[in-house]
Formats: structure tokens, C-alpha cells, sequence
């Protein structure tokens, strides 16, 4: 559930005008509205990210968390976790993106550092994501970040009407 109080981790660098928040209940419209505008065109179009409803978004909320991350008062990109079902100390990180107009700044490192040091903060043991097929270049991005790919797992979030997406997990240590 998200915290009473919103939780701005800090940001270095260039980027003065740029804060991650944490989402609340009422963000959930924002971050659907987040997820399909950066995913069109960039992610397969039978990918179930370009119908997310605030519904759905709002269960993640339930059930995890969210940050958003937000430059000169606008929402640019967001990105979500949920404990797994079976080891709820194990977070799965689902649906991040930016907006194409931010792209290529390397942005969506403040998202997954901010949801690195909530699952510190919760003495959460490990982080998975799941990357899909057809976006094969955010393995860098993620094993920059301390992931390392699972082969021997499954991703939780998997859609059966795709090819399986490359598992991989950041173990914590608090």
C-alpha cells in the first residue's frame, strides 16, 4: 500500500527540474493514461499495456506501489511493483515507461532506483522484471542497475499470447 506521505528520493546530475513521487490511489487514471501514451508506438501492439484501465492500475496500488516521475510539474513516466503472490518478499516491477518526448535521457534509471530503495526501506530480499522480447537493448539498461539474468525463472506477469519475456532479478541487501 502507499505510504501516508510522499516519498521523493533524491536526484544528482542535471536533472534540477525532476522528482520522483510516490503515487497514491488517486493517481491511478495518471499512470494508466502514463503507460499507454509511452508504450504506443515503442512496445507491440498486443501487448496489454496499450489497454491499461485505472482499474488495473489501482489493484497494483492495492497490492504494491507506484512512483511517478515528474519534470517541471509534469508526470513523464511511471512505473509499478507488486510482491509476488507465492513470496511476498519478492517484488516484481511491472509497466514502467517515459514519455517520448523525454526519451533518451537515461530517465527511467531515477523510476528503478526509487523502487530499489522502497524495497531496501521494506527489507524486501529480491527485485524481478521481466523484459520483453522485442525491447532486447533494456538488458543493459538493467544489468547497469545491478540485475542479472534468471533463466531458470518464470516471469509472473507473463502474457501467454507472447513470447516469454527474459526474466531478471536484483538480489537486496538491507
Amino acid at each position: 500500500m502507499p505510504a501516508a506521505e510522499p516519498h521523493s528520493p533524491s536526484l544528482s546530475g542535471t536533472c534540477k527540474n525532476l522528482r520522483v513521487r510516490e503515487a497514491g490511489f488517486d493517481d491511478a487514471a495518471l499512470i494508466a493514461e502514463l503507460t499507454r501514451t509511452a508504450w504506443s508506438g515503442k512496445v507491440a501492439a498486443k501487448s496489454s499495456g496499450h489497454r491499461e484501465t485505472s482499474e488495473r492500475v489501482l489493484q497494483h496500488l492495492q497490492h504494491g506501489g507506484a512512483f511517478i516521475l515528474v519534470k517541471e510539474d509534469q508526470a513523464i513516466g511511471s512505473v509499478r511493483w507488486v510482491p509476488l503472490e507465492s513470496e511476498s518478499q519478492v517484488w516484481a516491477i511491472l509497466r514502467m515507461g517515459v514519455l517520448p518526448a523525454w526519451r533518451g535521457e537515461r530517465l527511467s534509471e531515477h523510476l528503478v532506483e526509487a523502487v530499489i530503495h522502497r524495497a531496501l526501506s521494506a527489507e524486501v530480499s529480491e527485485l524481478r522484471l521481466g523484459v520483453r522480447a522485442d525491447q532486447p537493448r533494456l538488458l543493459d539498461l538493467y544489468a547497469a542497475l545491478g540485475f542479472e539474468l534468471a533463466p531458470e525463472l518464470e516471469y509472473a506477469h507473463a502474457n501467454p499470447q507472447e513470447p516469454p519475456p527474459t526474466v531478471m532479478r536484483r538480489l537486496l541487501r538491507y
